[in-house]
């Protein structure tokens, strides 16, 4: 009997309900099957033992009559077979009666309804009846073009025996039909037991389908930053404790509980450390630029001051204007986390790139600064200060780590998509690889490949990602050995197909720059 492999039917991706559903059909065919299978034998086991009665009445008639000899007087053979009592009285129509005489059939005939009978019966079978033992048993043999029968050999005589049989014909379109009627029947009530099961299943499943839901409704919530509402709950009339869905719904709610206080905890210490970096940021903005103006003043004096001092001053000056661009870089991030709305009005992004790839070029002349600008502008809604300077942050990124000699592109074309995309490509040493999952973290910075001599605060590429988000863009990194590109997509606020031309003066620049 041929198997099914399980891994081809696949099972492990069906759903529960087709599961349930399958198992359902697949235990009452079984069951169907058995009780097939039991009737058909114990059926079959009747019928024979009906039919062997008959037989054992069917062989006693034709005895009777095999003991009936030729009325001869002067014949003193063996005695022979009455030909007007063969093969007996009341013998159904299909009965099969041989007399063999010393191993040999010297008659033979099969009752048809008709006054001589039928006696052909093919070679094989008259072997087979030849070697039939005469112990009075009933054996089913198959007869060739006659089908099987059940038959029964007697010992009549010295030599003689009586072989007698019943077809089994009857017997087997019987057993056809039973199987027939138990097949339909099996199937009707399977199909009627799917169509029953699958609105049982839908309807016991449909608890399971609304906890289900619920954590669905969970999983598309914005939960990684910000304050989150986490209201959602799975319903009262599905946390009854004494149901198996019951008791996964009151464990997901006592989890969203948890998850909801977990939450809370940590918007309410994002607040209060952003809230202590824009105060802290506030507050050492005054100190810091005292210090850089006593400074100043103190290299400008007209005084002679040791070369000592003097000396210590510039590095006063030098990293306390470092600070300041630390602390103003905190408190520019700190404002973006707490959601305060960036100024929304129309920016060219062409001449703030030319503006931008401009002050590039004068902090970096030992690097290559070439543009790719459309000869079309494009405009997005934004503010105009904070998109300088991610595009700033990502330059001087790619000027900072870079070595010299390095060639940095900068490009604005227009996405499928109906973005406009900005793109910084340089051809420098790269990122290392685990550092890219994190590079627009803050404080993130490269290994000692990537120098800091410039003084980076590890800030740049987080207050790029800031401002990038705050302006319902995206941005993203790919890089390896020669060849590191940062691209950020902004939606436009004016289809390109209306935007104006670079103007002259600036397509001199990006002449100058390409």
């Amino acid at each position: 009997m041929a198997t099914i492999p399980l891994h081809g039917l696949r099972i492990s991706g069906w759903s529960l309900r087709a599961r349930l559903l399958a198992g359902l059909i697949a235990l009452l065919a079984a069951v169907c099957l058995v009780v097939g299978l039991v009737t058909e034998i114990f059926l079959h086991r009747y019928l024979i033992g009906q039919l062997d009665n008959q037989l054992a009445a069917a062989a006693g008639r034709a005895t009777e009559a095999a003991q009936h000899p030729l009325p001869t007087p002067t014949y003193t053979g063996p005695p022979q077979i009455d030909p007007r009592h063969f093969p007996g009285p009341g013998q159904s129509i299909g009965t099969l009666v041989v007399h063999i005489t010393a191993g040999e059939i010297d008659r033979s005939i099969i009752v048809d309804g008709s006054q001589s009978g039928s006696t052909v019966i093919p070679a094989a079978a008259r072997t087979a009846l030849q070697n039939l033992p005469a112990d009075g048993n009933a054996h089913t043999m198959h007869l060739g073009s006659l089908g099987n029968y059940r038959v029964v050999a007697n010992a009549v005589g010295d030599g003689i025996v009586m072989v007698t049989g019943l077809p089994e014909h009857d017997i087997s379109a019987t057993l056809v039909r039973l199987a027939v009627t138990i097949a339909a029947v099996a199937g009707t009530a399977l199909l009627l037991a799917a169509v029953a099961g699958a609105i049982i299943v839908r309807i016991t499943l449909r608890p399971l389908q609304r906890v289900g839901a619920t954590a669905a409704r969970v999983a598309e919530l914005p939960l990684d930053r910000g304050e989150v509402a986490l209201s959602v709950r799975v319903p009262d009339k599905d946390i009854d404790s004494r149901t198996e869905v019951g008791q996964v719904g009151v464990a997901i709610n006592r989890m969203l509980g948890h998850i909801a206080g977990a939450l809370a905890n940590r918007h309410a210490s994002e607040t209060r450390v952003r809230q202590f970096v824009a105060d802290a940021s506030h507050e050492l903005r005054t100190p810091l630029a005292a210090i850089r103006g006593y400074a100043e003043l103190t290299r400008r004096s007209r005084d002679d001051v040791p070369p000592d001092i003097a000396h210590a001053m510039r590095r006063v000056e030098s990293e306390s204007t470092r600070m300041t661009a630390l602390v103003e870089d905190l408190l520019l991030l700190a404002r973006l986390d707490s959601g305060r709305p960036l100024v929304r009005e129309p920016v060219d992004l062409t001449p703030l790139v030319i503006d931008a790839v401009s002050d590039a070029h004068i902090a970096g002349p030992d690097h290559s600064w070439p543009l790719d600008l459309p000869e079309r502008s494009f405009v997005v809604l934004g503010d105009a200060a904070r998109l300088h300077q991610a595009v700033a942050n990502l330059l001087a990124n790619a000027r900072i780590h870079t070595p010299a000699g390095t060639t940095v592109t900068t490009s604005l074309s227009l996405a499928d998509s109906g973005q406009v995309v900005l793109s910084v490509v340089d051809d420098g040493p790269g990122i290392p690889p685990v550092l890219l999952p994190e590079v627009f973290e803050r404080f993130a910075r490269g290994d000692t490949s990537r120098s800091r001599a410039a003084g980076s605060t590890g800030l740049g590429l987080s207050i790029v990602a800031a401002v990038v988000e705050a302006h319902q863009g995206l941005v993203a990194v790919t890089s390896r050995p020669g060849r590191t590109e940062f691209t950020i997509r902004l939606p436009l606020a004016v289809d390109p197909a209306g935007s104006q031309a670079v103007d002259s003066g600036r397509t001199e620049v990006v002449q100058l720059y390409r």
